[in-house]
């Protein structure tokens, strides 16, 4: 398994992590079999690099991942798990979220996520997204005091803003940035966000680097979509935007045919082609698209298939808003 160094933070993973999620939450039916089946297949292929979160679920998915860890087959040294906080569910209505960056729920929350993985440490642990009523380096510093403790490894933060970034890459190191990055959504690039991680030294992990399986061309209708799958609340699945998006999914298909690979090797050869520093973690629960997946990594792309793909597919294409409205006030902008 190829690996990647998350910038300077001497934390270095497999060049394609696996996104749990989907698992547990979100993305319709779901098989506990086949999923604890696809992480033990991903980590006995090389992989070692798992991503969580306390929300999916909510909880449900950080206990499934637990649940493999212990029988997993490799060491557990061998094996990085990154896990976030600070995304509150509402269990009576599970559409609400709410935001807790106090320092005292980073503590607690992180002694919760260690009981449900059963560790000793978090290898990465990731504020899931900024809280706009807790100063960053309140949060940050508390969750720096985690890492003094033993009980975190490195820090990450997701979607938040470069100047969000610099604030709390001040308290402490921050290892990692998740955001959302793929061919339909590349805002990293034009907020500053990438570019400031790689002044800092902030590794970037890229998370739904299909378009929510979008770009790897498995949808052809809105219907195709589980009755509880929430990707039908999504601006990008709806209506009009879907048939667009569809459409111009169509070219990356037919650039991927001359290429002699799938569509969805030739989107994640695109994220890893943008940068050593770049591990995108697709999510998936089923081990024939975790091998479909890893072998993106064998997918060479030259200057001059980037620059197609570009032509094909150019940044802010994608038509409608990548979350709803709720989720995109969320964001940190």
């Amino acid at each position: 398994m190829q690996t990647r160094s998350l910038g300077r933070s001497g934390l270095t993973v497999s060049a394609l992590g696996l996104g749990c999620m989907g698992m547990s939450d979100f993305y319709g039916a779901r098989d506990e079999a086949e999923s604890m089946a696809t992480l033990h297949h991903y980590l006995a292929r090389g992989g070692d690099f798992l991503d969580t979160a306390d929300a999916y679920g909510p909880h449900t998915n950080e206990e499934l991942v637990g649940r493999a860890l212990r029988s997993a087959p490799v060491a557990r040294d061998k094996i990085v798990v990154a896990t976030k906080f600070g995304l509150v569910r509402d269990l009576v209505d599970p559409m609400k979220r709410g935001f807790c960056g106090r320092p005292d729920y980073v503590r607690s929350s992180a002694e919760r996520s260690l009981r449900r993985l059963g560790l000793s440490h978090i290898d990465l642990y990731y504020l899931h997204r900024v809280d706009p009523a807790t100063p960053i380096e309140d949060t940050v510093g508390a969750m720096s005091e985690l890492v003094r403790a033993g009980k975190v490894r490195h820090i990450g933060l997701s979607e938040c803003s470069a100047a969000t970034l610099r604030r709390a890459h001040a308290v402490h190191p921050i290892a990692a940035v998740q955001s959302e990055y793929s061919l339909w959504s590349r805002e990293p690039e034009s907020s500053g966000v990438l570019a400031t991680c790689r002044e800092l030294g902030t590794g970037f992990v890229s998370y739904s680097p299909l378009g929510r399986g979008f770009l790897a061309g498995r949808f052809k209708k809105f219907e195709d979509l589980d009755a509880d799958d929430t990707r039908r609340h999504t601006p990008r699945f709806q209506g009009e935007n879907f048939q667009r998006n569809l459409d111009v999914v169509a070219r990356v298909q037919a650039l991927a045919e001359r290429k002699g690979c799938t569509a969805s090797q030739l989107a994640l050869a695109w994220v890893l082609a943008q940068g050593d520093d770049i591990v995108p973690i697709p999510g998936t629960k089923r081990r024939s698209y975790l091998d479909e997946n890893m072998a993106a990594l064998e997918v060479k792309l030259s200057a001059a298939d980037l620059a197609e793909i570009e032509a094909a597919f150019p940044a802010g294409v994608a038509a409608g808003a990548r979350y709803n409205e709720v989720m995109m006030k969320a964001i940190d902008r």
